[in-house]
């Protein structure tokens, strides 16, 4: 006879194994494994495959009580599917960000890649908006290392503090070249990579396709206040950024940073307004 937990489709069973990570007002971030089956060949002495433990995240849009039962499962599968629609093209423009591993829009679930390092808040000094207690923590010991002069965390990576703005500034052009807006910038939503140190671009749940100049302009401005708000005397780094940026994107360069000029003046009255 079947368990209560055999009979629950592959993907809820998945979750049910799975270590929460954190847990948004929109979804639910998980730690899994997949079965990964061997491709070199090798065998146990009884004849079976060697299969592999991969490592990857599950983002689990929920349902949502307050909605009605077949707008919510229409508005959770467009959302799935927009978000690994952005990635796959993100990755076919040669974006660095997390591999595709399993979609089923039906449960609401988006597998990607796990990206073993840190994000690039937790390596800069700052890090006000951490929310997890223990990353607080964390947050705090890397500003005393700031403060006390001691090495900086980047250099762990291989790369500089210059160089990692560079490697933002170059990430997010590409993601604009292929029309692809982001739609949270920031630098919770970008982490160095242990093994390779190169830079990864996660969270695409708000990100979707467009042309406009404007969009691609509020994009770097939403990164910008982010920069401002999180990270001290961040006016250098953004800075760095947005040359990395500005060579990316060529002649693509001079709407945009016309339009990012009209955008913060209007942020600016905003916050004079109140």
């Amino acid at each position: 006879m079947l368990s209560s937990s055999s009979s629950k489709p592959p993907t809820q069973q998945l979750l049910q194994s799975a270590d929460l990570i954190s847990q948004g007002a929109e979804a639910a971030i998980y730690k899994a494994y997949l079965r990964q089956v061997s491709t070199s060949g090798l065998s146990t002495g009884h004849g079976a495959v060697l299969e592999a433990l991969e490592p990857v995240l599950l983002k689990y849009r929920f349902h949502k009580h307050y909605r009605h039962p077949s707008l919510d499962a229409s508005l959770t599968r467009q959302r799935i599917a927009g978000e690994a629609r952005a990635l796959m093209r993100c990755m076919r423009s040669g974006v660095t960000v997390p591999g595709i591993r399993m979609v089923d829009v039906n449960e609401g679930v988006l597998g990607i890649e796990w990206i073993d390092g840190k994000s690039v808040r937790q390596l800069l000094p700052g890090g006000a908006e951490l929310e997890d207690i223990s990353e607080l923590e964390e947050a705090d010991e890397m500003d005393e290392i700031h403060e006390n002069g001691a090495a900086d965390p980047i250099a762990d990576y291989g790369v500089s503090r210059d160089a990692l703005m560079d490697m933002i500034g170059v990430e997010i052009a590409k993601m604009h070249l292929a029309d692809i807006v982001h739609g949270d910038l920031t630098t919770s939503n970008m982490m160095l990579r242990k093994q390779t140190s190169d830079l990864v671009l996660i969270d695409f749940g708000l990100a979707y396709h467009s042309t406009l100049v404007e969009d691609k302009a509020v994009d770097l401005y939403v990164l910008e206040r982010a920069f401002a708000s999180t990270h001290p005397d961040s006016e250098p780094l953004f800075a760095g950024v947005l040359s990395a940026y500005e060579k990316r994107m060529r002649k693509h360069w001079l709407p945009i940073k016309k339009r990012l000029d009209d955008v913060r003046l209007r942020g600016r009255k905003r916050s004079m307004v109140g």
